[in-house]
């Protein structure tokens, strides 16, 4: 192959079919993944041989810097892109229109463009924003994003991690997970060298970049015991010229630009010439970089603490020299030089460019190196600097630095005796504690906050203080309070002339007056939509839109829900506000689940699971009701993270659905003593309340032998709990919810009616509910129960979603496509879709052709006997 890669004709198809299939305009994703040296940049590099003639190859690269650099990557590519994208990128603080540019640039002549991100596991913030953005919108480019990175370095709570579950999603995804060399090949490169290729394998396990580099020092026949003693040995080889001036870029954890390399390493051609020709440096007009990061940590590790001290420093006084230096460098280089006069001097404005940027957790790590020398800065200032660390650690969803930051510059504003300062930090700790979890602080902070800003004379800060309080007390149920504190910010606000805070205080209020039954809560909460919408206010937009949504799921009225995700997921999505993005795509999961699509749930849900708890506790919540209903391992588990966050929230709209979950849990596994510990205090807090929680935890009560009196309510639930089954079922249908509708009609005393339910039940794979059912047939007498389905069936050898599952189940028994759209309360259309899609999958040209191949391997129809 060209270029010397070996084994990797496969990958380079892959890469070379995207790429030809996104100059047709079907754009796609490719990520590249697998260990340090197992040859993700050697396949990037031997890309132009076989992209197609028209195709453009744009390379960034991500750095290990302590602070990461703000879109290093799309830095990289300034001089091969237009414009544009080179003016934006430079200016760096309208992320917005990065983003538009770097998508001009994508969708542009000529065709296709392939853009490739190296090192995605050390992106910046800010770069992995911008990622997101083409995420969601490379299908419909003429483009091929390339993303490589090292998958055996990505922990739990990676931040690559979120980005990786986004582009699960996509349309069109490749994954090039990347294989060591064969015996065969690394013989094959042993062989000239004269070295025992077994040996050689044994030390290498065939990393590509580990056998090259043992082969190249091994010229003597003897094979190093680690890569590291390999890179060492040929750099023994080298005059101490070359030596020092590897050295002394060893400790630039980047590729180093012309000028810096003149600086650092003057008269030196010759020197990076040798270093070149030994395969440790790769040189360009415009830059020089090691050929692979093993080689430069490798180096830069084997230096004396005080050789990479004193060569740090040397580095940190060019770019200190040097106009217009990246400052998120001279902060690196002023750490580990131990130069703290540096860091406190250079340190804050490198925060302030990474917050501009979208660089949240790089901002919050200088900010951090900052806070260490706190002691160089007066009261106020360093006030100040604990203010924009908390808002960091906020964004960045550090809950214990952004609360604890917080209080330090609480107390540091009571010091300096400024009210307004003081008042303005309360209400921001309140928000925090909120955020966090923490009910009862954010309670007490909000209090002071009003205390301290009531005689302030500063109408909008005091308006501010009050919208917090009325949301508190809006979440907490104490509606009346809510009332009285947000229409004294609406007032305010009104005279303030400003839209925020009115949009955010007619939230409150509006929400507030809708859970207690006014009718007003409604326009009140639309007047809020209109008011964010016509201002410019996204986020207070997004946050209308989502607790319009939920009171209307609370409701069961989900056509009018849907009518408003969309526009709202849009908004959030156009604006990049993605922790409003993640929590309407948990109404999304909540809207899925109750419509029984629940691998859609299940996908939508993931999104929320590990971020801030008021979306990961619902998140949560239906992950363990999809695993619970399917008779799945870990419900519990999942149920008792979502309880102990509803918990500590305290708010009634999180432990409600929790509380219901967990009794529902109870039932299925026929514990009732399970289900009354589960919903009996819940239940009376609902209903004191006369919240809609009431009604799903008063049935599980009834179900349990202990129900609760009889309100009169419409609710499906509470026709259940009243044993008004049929007439709960039929709005249960109407209402487009399946599985409440299966069983509801599962509690009529019939036989045949109970019989009816398990196809329904076994299509939606509720195997536990569907097996309560069959036990009531078995006990009623009923002598042939339709079983349900194999095993081997749920082991879904065809790669049917959980939705084909229950089409093709109900397509076996004969049914037709308007019949289990009636069945699963679907329109024609889409049961039409799912069918094609069955079709494709089974490989089957007729439906009768696909019920046979279902058969074959393993599937049932729905009720089979």
């Amino acid at each position: 192959m060209d270029g010397g890669i070996l084994e990797r004709d496969l990958e380079l198809g892959r890469l070379a079919d995207a790429a030809r299939h996104a100059a047709n305009g079907a754009g796609s994703i490719t990520l590249v993944l697998g260990e340090a040296g197992i040859g993700k940049s050697s396949l990037v590099r031997a890309l132009p041989t076989v992209l197609p003639p028209t195709a453009r190859l744009l390379v960034g690269h991500c750095d290990d810097l302590a602070t990461g650099r703000p879109l290093g990557p799309l830095r990289d590519l300034v001089g091969s892109v237009g414009a544009d994208l080179a003016r934006a990128v430079r200016d760096a603080g309208d992320r917005h229109r990065i983003y538009e540019a770097l998508h001009a640039e994508l969708a542009g002549a000529p065709h296709p463009a392939v853009l490739v991100v190296e090192d995605v596991h050390w992106a910046d913030e800010a770069s992995l924003d911008a990622l997101r953005y083409l995420v969601r919108r490379i299908e419909r480019l003429p483009a091929v994003l390339v993303l490589t990175y090292r998958d055996d370095e990505l922990g739990r709570g990676h931040p690559l991690r979120q980005l990786l579950g986004q582009v699960s999603g996509a349309a069109r995804v490749h994954r090039l997970p990347l294989a060591p060399l064969s015996r065969r090949a690394v013989g094959s490169l042993c062989a000239a060298a004269g070295l025992d290729a077994a040996q050689v394998y044994a030390v290498t396990s065939g990393n590509p970049f580990f056998v090259a580099e043992v082969v190249a020092a091994g010229g003597t026949g003897v094979v190093p015991p680690t890569v590291v003693d390999a890179v060492l040995a040929r750099l023994r080889r080298l005059d101490d010229r070359t030596r020092d001036a590897l050295e002394q870029l060893a400790v630039v954890p980047s590729a180093v630009d012309r000028t810096m390399v003149d600086t650092l390493v003057p008269e030196g051609d010759d020197a990076l010439a040798a270093a070149e020709q030994g395969g440790l440096l790769v040189v360009a007009p415009d830059r020089v970089a090691f050929r692979h990061e093993i080689i430069r940590r490798a180096v830069a590790d084997s230096l004396p603490a005080a050789r990479h001290i004193a060569l740090d420093r040397a580095v940190l006084a060019a770019l200190v020299a040097a106009p217009d230096a990246d400052r998120s460098r001279i902060v690196h280089h002023a750490a580990a030089a131990g130069d703290l006069d540096a860091v406190a001097r250079y340190g804050p404005r490198a925060a302030r460019d990474a917050a501009r940027a979208g660089a949240h957790r790089e901002a919050a790590a200088h900010l951090r190196l900052v806070l260490h020398q706190r002691g160089r800065y007066g009261p106020a200032e360093l006030a100040g600097l604990l203010e924009q660390y908390a808002v960091e650690s906020y964004t960045i969803g550090d809950s214990v630095a952004a609360v604890a930051a917080q209080r330090e510059a609480v107390e540091l504003r009571r010091e300096l005796g400024e009210p307004r300062a003081l008042g303005a930090d309360l209400r921001w700790l309140s928000r925090i504690h909120w955020w966090a979890g923490d009910a009862t602080a954010a309670e007490t902070a909000a209090r002071e906050a009003l205390a301290v800003l009531e005689p302030a004379g500063d109408d909008r800060l005091l308006a501010l203080a009050l919208s917090n309080t009325a949301q508190l007390r809006m979440l907490s149920d104490a509606y009346a309070q809510a009332v009285e504190y947000g229409e004294r910010a609406i007032t305010l606000a009104r005279r303030a002339g400003d839209p925020a805070i009115l949009a955010h205080a007619l939230n409150n209020v509006g929400s507030a007056r809708w859970r207690d039954g006014d009718p007003l809560g409604q326009r009140q909460l639309e007047e809020s939509l209109a008011v964010a919408l016509e201002s410019g206010e996204v986020e207070h937009a997004c946050r209308a839109y989502a607790n319009i949504v939920w009171s209307l799921l609370d409701e069961l009225r989900f056509t009018e829900a849907d009518r408003l995700l969309s526009p709202a997921i849009d908004l959030a999505d156009r604006a990049e506000h993605l922790g409003f993005l993640t929590y309407l795509h948990v109404e999304l999961a909540l809207r899925k689940f109750a419509a029984g699509d629940w691998a859609e749930a299940e996908r939508y849900a993931r999104l929320g699971a590990d971020v801030f708890p008021p979306a990961r506790c619902p998140a949560l919540t239906v992950l363990a009701r999809v695993r619970v209903r399917r008779g799945d391992p870990g419900g519990g588990e999942l149920l008792d993270q979502a309880w102990r966050i509803a918990v500590g929230t305290d708010e009634l709209q999180r432990l409600g659905p929790v509380a219901a979950a967990r009794a529902e849990a109870a039932w299925l596994r026929g514990d009732r003593a399970g289900v009354l510990a589960a919903a009996e205090w819940v239940h009376e807090r609902a209903g004191r309340l006369a919240a809609p929680q009431r009604y799903e935890l008063g049935y599980w009560l009834a179900r349990a032998g202990r129900p609760a009196p009889a309100d009169g309510a419409s609710h499906p639930y509470a026709l259940q709990a009243a044993g008004q089954w049929d007439k709960a079922a039929e709005l249960w249908h109407t209402a487009g919810c399946p599985y409440e509708e299966a069983a509801a009609l599962a509690q009529s005393p019939d036989p045949a009616v109970k019989v009816s339910t398990l196809a329904t039940l076994d299509a939606l794979g509720a195997a536990p509910l569907a097996r309560l059912v069959r036990a009531e047939l078995r006990e009623l007498g009923v002598r042939r129960v339709p079983r349900g389905p194999y095993a081997a069936a749920r082991g879904n050898p065809a790669g049917l979603t959980d939705r084909q599952l229950q089409v093709v189940r109900l397509l076996m028994a004969g049914l037709t496509n308007a019949e289990i759209a009636e069945r699963l309360v679907l329109s024609v259309r889409t049961v039409d879709n799912h069918v094609r899609a069955i079709l494709e999958k089974l490989d089957a040209p007729t439906r009768r052709r696909a019920a046979q191949r279902a058969a074959e391997i393993g599937l049932t129809a729905a009720g089979e006997t």
